[in-house]
């Protein structure tokens, strides 16, 4: 077989992968977490490959730590360490000195450093030099090829050894001539498994931080009784022989082995080798060991390769009479130009000498490698700047070489200092080296080469982009004052970035302007008592700025007024003091830094601002993501930066996290910045990688500030001076540390005493062990509720998302009682693992989550099913049922994603050693029946295996619980609301009170960004609240629009959604603030009843801003039908309106009973929408709702009446082809006076005749299709009593907005802006909430909400015009350059709050537009509009079966893709391609947009377009929506 081409190009690409093929943990460090090093390509490589390493493990792969260089890395080396795991590190040499602390220590285990010399151009090696004492091993090497071969070395010593190894060589500057990569053989050869299982064996137990726990590697002598004689002859001591044969038998020496063990302890162990009494005898690895080991190793690399190595490696003459000992990254070059000195040169005949072993330094082996001629030795030590007279190695050759009795000679020792050398100039270096050599009187010290010519890349220290976050915040809350005084990029004459961005430099630099400042104002002090002016005019104008001098708000106002009186003066000194203008102002200072100032190395300066108790800012940035703060080094800790400030007891400390409390982070700042002293500002930032998205981050932040491992807090020590609260806690949760500290200094009872809510958070503990405790009290009440039961066991678990799967195994648990059987019920979570294995018979049913997931929970259970190496259910019969879709994943590829978690349990289960009572049950949503199909199989064999097949008088199934029932007897939308909502002991509410509390304007939904991690902490769902204002025609006055922003800030997660039918809708209320938000609404004159449920919902109307008048008549009567349509019960005034007494108001009893004239007890079958358009406009999508009016104008421009289309709906469930969306249909014309009727009677024909059995059937749009659209019109026109006249005729052009400025006919001015997917909130980047609220102070006006999740600011006068302008344009709300396709995007809510969501939206839509903008500049498509609508899930609330391009949810991640809806959505589109993520997306669309680009007709839209090449076919109507879709959903099954 031909040996594979040569890969490897780079030192450190060789090395990277020794050190994965040999280690349990690599330590990849890297200047930052976006910029990979030199090694960090090859490791992600292999570890993406999952490449097995050559250590004793089967099938062991290692695992990568990567870390950032300015974060203490080789702290992370301790733990695994002790541990007894094998540690490598991948650095370069910029690390080492602040690392010496860490190298002491870890000296003393089998921890393998690899550094790269830096800077790779021209590498100082002071930093080896400087680290040569701290007891390491250095080996170095100097070409690619060597760097391999003594990487394998360094591994072998130090797994040979016990001792640290360090690896250093010359950075690589380029590529390479390439070399092949290492060989397996060798490299299996060289690591000894037995010292490897030694290694391990001997983790040293340590609660301590670091790995120095009086431990050294220590070695075992054979210790014969005297007079005895042993089997085979001991070898000899330090010959080759003896270890080689050892070596190749495969175990330690007879006479020695190696071992872990205490420094201070010598335990004898009995040896196997001899059936003579013999001992083992404990003693420190010596130099002596590491000489006989590395030779050793060198040797078998050289029987493996024939490249031979050496402690000390002479190159040249055997006669030679004068070497060079070179220490640097030119050795090579040295050694390869002696080579080919041409005759008569005056180097030819040098012997060039280097050190293959730098430490321990073997002197005495030294005169063994140098020909006895050698009587000159030049000494050329690559040290940039020389601290002492004489280098290290000069010092080192000075006492081995000069008088070694053993030779008789005295060899003349000459330091040299070397440069930066290269191919150009190494031949004139070496004859001045040579001939100063040679010279009767050398020249010490003498330098050679440059030490600052090569052009060397200069190193920049960088903030990563998601940190600007809080520098955008700093710059604009302090603008012109802030003054950072570590600010990267700022030029410090000279002082290197590392050294400027650390905070004992900013502090240093602080103090100092500081200083210059307090001069400045004495100097001001000195001129008003020497009144030096031209006039008198400046003195009082002085007087009066150093009265405020050091208030920051007033000195900047004061300060304009002396600038401007100084610069009329004429003055020297007025001069004089105008060139310090910076002066008048008091300053903003700041430090900035990251979390590696909480770690040892960076704490002294954060101790130095604080003792100093200088009025010093600092804001350390902390990036560790919560998910990852313990996964990497248990041991490893920060030092918690806010706990040590607030110990010293004069600085205020606060803890912000932006993606969290962007209002916390405003407070905090402003408060530091007042504060008359220290100051920091711990913020919370995480992230894995720079780049990083803010979904990622905001993701993380949510888990740390959740569940208390970051808590959001402010500290004033002073607080209770000013009458305030010290503390001040700013989220739900603090973490023990945090309590501790409090608890010491009373200010927690304080807290609770203020705040009782409080008290059960700050008192709980949270963890796995809380978790497991909730398992078995779980397990043992419900065993305990079995014992009077006489029959067989049957334990049911489920796991199950949708209640499918859970209601399924209540079902079978509910007839196995019924049979007999003590059955237990439990989700697969909420049972304890261990107890598996003693159930006799187990039934397990389980859903299919996203691709092949369990459902959430059940992955618990899983995970530890499948881990579990020590489980035998050899007694224990079993069997699983699963649900599942087998179209879910039409691909072929993807065809094992169908059931697979009940295959996968099903599978497992067997393979330890479980018995099967009834094979798999495959349920199946494309089944006549569904899942039931199987089921009805199913079952029955299960209850014919446990015996309880035939048993007779079964009680008859208590029918479901159905939407109908809790409706129907919910005494009118009462329930038992008000009993939920007095229930403090959870943060929910009862499922059918939360069915309920749709009706009322709000939903119950959880955060599933932390569900899964507070289930684990033992935690109920994060529940919160959403609620809907009901909005009519979406039009709001700013004072409502103030109202709105206030209960979000007070109520809500501070953010507001727009949403697609015009209204607001608040996110994130908790269930103790649902009444004060609710009651908050109403006295803004809005409401929410009726803004969701069975009930007519919010009445949409177009937002018309060029026609005032002609949309407020038709705005008018939006609100006349919602208002005609409203529900009359009196249950929402009595649970949610109570008086300013909070008087009890009766619900009950003695309350009236209620009467709904429209829509009885049972209210509709399902929910009810109404909209209007006004043409040429459709942006509310007219043809979407189950009533659509169209608007028509008569001859004298008043409003005559309305088209009416019935039937429109898009709610669809993923390949069910029973449902499908639907276009209304056209019934006619209706009179404005008598719409509301008109509406009234099409909302009565559904409510007699909806499907009421069926939920997913019950819209009206299957209403009408199931009895015709003929005959529904004919009942509407029956109880309406007329029937409705032809349709007047109608254009409409579009359903996207039309965007900046218009006048409208009265003259007043509407401003239509972009709101990206009708999301309201402040971020560092763009504070719109804020914009908005400012705005709205302003306006005369109105605004309007659009059914596109924009924002209209109507009615602006020309006078209030340019001050509108202005304000727009400060909060950068005028900004429309956006592409087309953006202002025609919209998306739903999705993640992370609705609870129906499969998918991303309006978190990812807009990344998703990103990635397609470039094409559609290059196609010339960014200023056409293509409509792009994406919803996380089927049920279609951002209307995406209306767009040209939609996309909709089906799994995390993955979205069914659809083409070819009608640009003014009149036409549906239809599916193209299924579950696809977005690299297939990408792949369809750009090409297809270049496509349009090139070959579309003037004037027509993509969804024409893409019809008319064939690409998709037309969707003509709702029921053949599944028909003709470009990919078909494949029938097979493998």
């Amino acid at each position: 077989m031909d040996q594979p081409l040569p890969q490897l190009r780079t030192s450190e690409e060789a090395v990277a992968r020794i050190a994965y093929f040999s280690s349990d943990v690599v330590l990849s460090v890297q200047e930052t977490l976006s910029a990979q090093s030199g090694y960090s390509a090859q490791l992600h490589h292999l570890e993406s490959t999952k490449a097995k390493s050559q250590l004793a493990h089967i099938d062991h792969t290692p695992e990568i730590q990567t870390i950032r260089q300015n974060a203490d890395p080789l702290l992370s080396v301790h733990q695994p360490a002790r541990a007894g795991k094998l540690v490598s590190i991948t650095t370069t040499s910029s690390t080492l000195l602040s690392s010496i602390p860490h190298l002491y220590k870890i000296a003393n285990y089998p921890v393998v450093l690899h550094v790269s010399m830096q800077p790779a151009e021209f590498p100082d090696y002071a930093e080896i030099t400087s680290i040569r004492q701290t007891g390491l091993i250095m080996l170095q090497s100097e070409t690619l090829q060597e760097a391999q071969d003594i990487a394998i070395a360094a591994h072998a010593l130090a797994i040979r050894t016990g001792k640290g190894v360090l690896h250093f060589f010359p950075g690589s500057t380029g590529p390479s001539s390439p070399i092949h990569e290492e060989n397996d053989e060798l490299l299996a050869r060289l690591l000894d498994q037995a010292r490897i299982r030694s290694i391990r064996a001997h983790g040293v137990p340590s609660s301590g931080l670091y790995s120095d726990d009086g431990y050294k590697p220590q070695t075992n002598d054979l210790q014969l009784p005297v007079g005895s004689v042993p089997s085979t002859p001991a070898p000899t001591s330090g010959g080759l022989s003896g270890i080689l044969s050892s070596f190749t038998s495969g175990a330690p020496s007879s006479a020695s082995s190696d071992t872990l063990q205490s420094g201070n302890s010598a335990r004898q162990s009995e040896s196997s080798n001899s059936t003579l009494d013999s001992a083992t005898v404990e003693r420190a690895v010596t130099s002596d060991d590491i000489y006989k080991h590395a030779e050793d190793i060198f040797e078998i690399i050289r029987r493996f390769t024939l490249r031979q190595y050496n402690i000390f490696e002479y190159t040249g003459p055997r006669n030679a009479t004068t070497a060079l000992f070179v220490f640097g990254s030119t050795t090579a070059l040295f050694r390869h130009t002696v080579e080919r000195a041409p005759v008569g040169e005056v180097y030819g005949g040098v012997g060039i000498i280097s050190a293959r072993v730098y430490r321990p330094w073997f002197g005495t082996r030294l005169s063994e490698a140098l020909p006895k001629s050698i009587t000159k030795v030049a000494v050329l030590e690559q040290i940039k700047r020389k601290t002492t007279r004489w280098g290290p190695l000069f010092l080192d050759l000075l006492t081995c070489l000069k008088g070694e009795p053993s030779s008789g000679l005295s060899r003349v020792v000459v330091g040299h200092q070397l440069g930066y050398i290269d191919g150009r100039t190494i031949q004139q270096a070496l004859r001045g080296v040579v001939q100063n050599l040679n010279a009767p009187n050398p020249v010490q010290n003498l330098q050679v080469g440059s030490l600052d010519a090569p052009e060397i890349a200069a190193t920049s220290v960088t903030q990563p982009e998601a940190e600007t976050a809080y520098m955008r915040i700093l710059a604009d809350l302090f603008k012109s004052r802030l003054h950072v005084a570590n600010q990267l990029g700022k030029d410090n004459a000279g002082v290197s970035p590392t050294i400027s961005a650390s905070p004992e430099y900013g502090f240093g630099s602080l103090i100092a302007r500081q200083e210059r400042r307090e001069a400045f104002i004495q100097q001001v002090e000195t001129a008003i008592k020497g009144r030096p002016f031209a006039t008198d005019v400046p003195l009082q104008w002085l007087s009066k700025w150093l009265l405020v001098a050091n208030d920051a708000e007033k000195s900047a106002a004061a300060a304009n007024a002396v600038i401007l009186r100084l610069s009329v003066d004429g003055s020297s000194l007025a001069r004089e003091l105008l060139r310090n203008t910076d002066l008048f102002y008091k300053e903003s200072q700041w430090l900035v830094g990251s979390d590696a100032w909480s770690y040892d190395l960076g704490n002294s300066g954060v101790h130095h601002v604080l003792a100093s108790g200088k009025n010093v800012n600092m804001l350390i940035i902390d990036s560790q993501p919560y998910s990852e703060k313990s996964a990497a080094d248990a041991e490893r800790r920060k030092k918690d930066i806010g706990l040590y400030a607030m110990n010293f007891g004069n600085a205020f400390v606060a803890s912000v996290a932006v993606y969290s409390s962007y209002t916390q982070v405003l407070h905090a700042m402003l408060e530091a910045d007042k504060f008359d002293g220290p100051s920091v500002i711990l913020a919370y930032l995480p992230y894995s990688k720079e780049e990083d998205s803010p979904l990622t981050i905001l993701q993380e932040t949510k888990k740390a500030v959740d569940i208390g491992y970051w808590p959001l807090y402010r500290w004033d020590p002073f607080g209770e001076e000013k009458g305030e609260l010290n503390f001040k806690l700013d989220s739900e949760r603090i973490k023990t540390e945090l309590k501790a500290f409090l608890d010491r200094d009373n200010h927690l009872s304080e807290l609770v005493r203020r705040h009782p809510r409080f008290a059960a958070n700050l008192s709980s503990s949270y963890g796995t062990e809380v978790r497991h405790q909730q398992k078995r009290k779980a397990k043992d009440s419900y065993s305990k509720l079995l014992e009077g039961l006489s029959g067989p066991p049957l334990t049911i678990l489920f796991a199950s998302d949708g209640g499918n799967a859970e209601n399924l195994s209540k079902r079978l648990a509910r007839r196995g009682k019924e049979r007999g059987l003590k059955t237990m019920v439990l989700a697969m979570d909420d049972y304890p693992i261990e107890d598996i294995a003693t159930e006799e018979n187990l039934v397990l049913i389980s859903a299919t989550a996203g691709q092949g997931e369990f459902p959430q929970n059940g992955r618990g259970f899983w995970e530890a099913l499948k881990g579990s190496t020590d489980l035998d259910l050899s007694g224990v019969n079993f069997s699983v049922f699963a649900l599942g879709d087998s179209h879910y994943w039409p691909r072929k590829e993807d065809r094992a994603y169908y059931n697979k978690p009940g295959k996968d349990l099903d599978k497992r289960l067997a393979d330890l050693n479980g018995s099967r009572m009834v094979e798999i049950g495959l349920g199946n949503d494309q089944d006549p029946d569904g899942y039931q199909t199987a089921y009805s199989t199913w079952e029955p064999q299960l209850w014919k295996f446990l015996g309880v097949d035939n048993v007779e008088g079964l009680p008859d199934e208590p029918a479901p619980i159905t939407n109908e029932d809790i409706k129907v007897n919910s005494n009118f939308l009462r329930g038992t609301i008000l009993e939920g909502l007095a229930d403090e002991s959870t943060g929910a509410i009862s499922a059918a009170d939360a069915q309920l509390t749709k009706f009322h304007g709000t939903y119950m939904q959880d955060d599933r960004d932390i569900r899964d991690e507070r289930k684990a902490q033992g935690l109920e769902p994060a529940y919160s609240f959403m609620i809907r204002c009901r909005l009519p025609g979406g039009v709001a006055t700013p004072k409502q629009w103030i109202q709105m922003d206030d209960i979000s800030n007070a109520f809500g997660n501070t953010t507001m959604k727009l949403t697609t039918r015009q209204t607001f809708q608040f996110h994130g209320v908790l269930k103790r603030n649902l009444k004060n938000s609710m009651r908050a609404i109403n006295k803004s004159l809005m409401d929410t009843l009726a803004a969701c449920g069975d009930v007519n919902r919010n009445v949409m109307c177009s937002s018309l801003p060029e026609n005032s008048a002609f949309h407020r008549e038709v705005y008018n009567y939006s609100t006349s039908i919602s208002k005609h349509l409203l529900p009359s019960t009196s249950a929402y005034h009595e649970i949610w309106i109570q008086d300013e007494h909070e008087k009890k108001v009766k619900v009950a009893g003695d309350a009236l009973a209620d009467f709904e004239p429209l829509y009885g007890p049972t209210y509709l079958p399902r929910k009810f929408k109404i909209t209007i358009c006004i043409p040429p406009h459709n942006d509310t999508d007219v043809y979407a709702h189950d009533v659509g009016l169209i608007a028509i104008k008569a001859a004298d421009g008043s409003l005559e009446g309305f088209n009416v289309l019935v039937g429109g709906g898009m709610g669809v469930t993923h390949n069910n082809k029973k449902t499908y969306p639907r276009t209304g249909s056209m019934f006619g014309f209706i009179s404005k006076d008598k719409v509301h009727l008109a509406c009234e009677k099409i909302m009565l024909v559904q409510r007699d005749n909806g499907d009421r059995k069926n939920r997913k059937h019950a819209r009206l749009k299957y209403t009408i299709d199931d009895m015709g659209v003929e005959v529904y019109k004919a009942k509407v026109e029956e109880l309406l009593g007329h029937r409705f006249e032809a349709p007047r005729e109608f254009t409409l052009t579009a359903n996207v907005d039309s965007f900046g400025w218009i006048k409208d006919e009265a003259g007043l001015n509407h401003f239509t802006m972009f709101i990206e997917n009708g999301r309201i909130e402040d971020t560092p980047a763009f504070q719109m909430k804020t914009g908005l609220r400012e705005l709205a102070k302003i306006l005369t006006g109105e605004f309007r909400l659009t059914g596109n999740q924009h924002l209209i600011v109507s009615n602006v006068s020309d006078e209030k015009l340019p001050e509108v302008k202005d304000l727009l344009q400060k909060y950068r709300l005028d900004n429309l350059q956006f592409s087309g396709l953006r202002l025609s995007s919209a998306a739903c809510v999705a993640f992370p709050t609705c609870g129906l969501a499969m998918a991303e939206s309006e978190r990812y839509l807009p990344k998703l537009i990103d990635k397609l903008e470039s094409t559609l500049e290059e196609a010339g498509l960014r200023h056409d509009s293509i409509v792009m609508r994406m919803t996380g899930c089927p049920n279609g609330c951002a209307r995406p079966w209306l767009a040209e391009v939609g996309f909709v949810g089906k799994a995390f991640g993955a979205y069914n893709m659809y083409l070819g809806g009608g640009y003014h959505g009149q036409r549906l589109n239809k599916l193209y391609r299924s579950s696809i993520k977005e690299d297939e997306i990408l792949d369809l669309l750009k090409p297809l947009f270049k496509r349009y680009a090139l070959e579309r007709r003037d004037g027509e839209r993509f969804g024409d377009f893409v019809i008319r090449v064939g690409v998709i076919k037309p969707t003509t109507e709702g029921k053949k929506f599944h028909e003709d879709v470009a990919e078909e959903e494949s029938e097979d099954e493998e």
